[in-house]
């Protein structure tokens, strides 16, 4: 089923959309491994799963078998594919793969570029609209497409960012996915100024349940993400008790997504680190809510 649908029809019945995120592994060695706890948190019947692309596609061997596998568990897949270091031939040939397996779900990113590495001059794909409108060339796809509630690291202003989103849109993106955010005023500001700028596509809120202080520091290195002091204090105080931590950060989560919920943000899409354990804890806190 197309995401996009199963958004739609949810908003006709008053119901809230909730997904989750999970990562193939980078070897064979883990295989086994991810496809069971990817298996098991498709047993909570999330309303679609996505499947991410390693950087420079260094998974893209193993996305499409997860998520093969996870349409085999009864839940829609959404296969991420990034083009920033693919040839359009590559390209070609991964949404065939897609294709071919039955899928009709793709989140389109441009992707990261290796810590240390100038942007590929010679690059046929240097922004994620490109690779919607090459997607939308193969087929009826339905298409994601990634926006920044504290601005994409890279863009100038939040006008040029907001710019590059339109961009998305009107090349065909059908849904946009958040990058994780912790403050849900962050994301309601942000709403505010993409609605101002005609971008009318439903919004997937990003939720990062933080289970170890360890994720903080990767977080802010990485993304740069704004943290409120409420969520400071509670590292501060939980971070060197893992079991502590744990639990604090799912609360955390949980708050987020009750409080979106409230002021009307019914897509929530959780990034659940292959953990079955916090995606089912999550969904336990909020199960006479979703």
């Amino acid at each position: 089923m197309r995401v996009i649908d199963i958004i739609n029809a949810n908003k006709a019945k008053d119901r809230p959309t909730v997904s989750f995120e999970v990562f193939p592994p980078k070897t064979t060695v883990n295989f086994d491994n991810v496809m069971k706890a990817t298996g098991e948190i498709a047993k909570l019947q999330p309303d679609f799963m996505s499947v991410t692309y390693g950087a420079g596609g260094g998974t893209s061997d193993f996305t499409v078998s997860v998520a093969e596998n996870i349409k085999n568990c009864g839940v829609t897949p959404l296969v991420h594919l990034t083009c920033v270091s693919s040839t359009q031939a590559d390209v070609a040939r991964q949404i065939e793969k897609i294709k071919n397996s039955g899928m009709e779900n793709i989140l389109a990113l441009r992707g990261d570029i290796p810590d240390g590495s100038p942007f590929p001059e010679n690059a046929q794909f240097k922004y994620a609209s490109q690779l919607i409108r090459e997607i939308k060339k193969h087929g009826d796809f339905c298409i994601g497409g990634a926006c920044y509630p504290e601005k994409h690291p890279e863009a100038p202003t939040f006008a040029d960012d907001i710019r590059h989103i339109k961009e998305k849109v009107d090349a065909g993106c059908d849904f946009l996915t958040t990058q994780m955010f912790f403050d849900n005023n962050i994301l309601y500001n942000y709403l505010y100024k993409i609605r101002e700028a005609g971008i009318t596509i439903p919004v997937v809120a990003g939720i990062m349940p933080v289970t170890n202080a360890k994720q903080t520091e990767r977080i802010c290195k990485i993304s740069g993400n704004f943290l409120p002091q409420r969520f400071k204090l509670i590292t501060d105080k939980f971070g060197s008790c893992p079991d502590s931590m744990k639990q604090a950060g799912i609360a955390y989560a949980t708050e987020q997504i009750i409080d979106l919920l409230a002021n009307g943000v019914s897509c929530i899409h959780i990034y659940c680190m292959n953990s079955p354990d916090v995606a089912r804890k999550i969904k336990e806190n909020l199960s006479y809510i979703i």
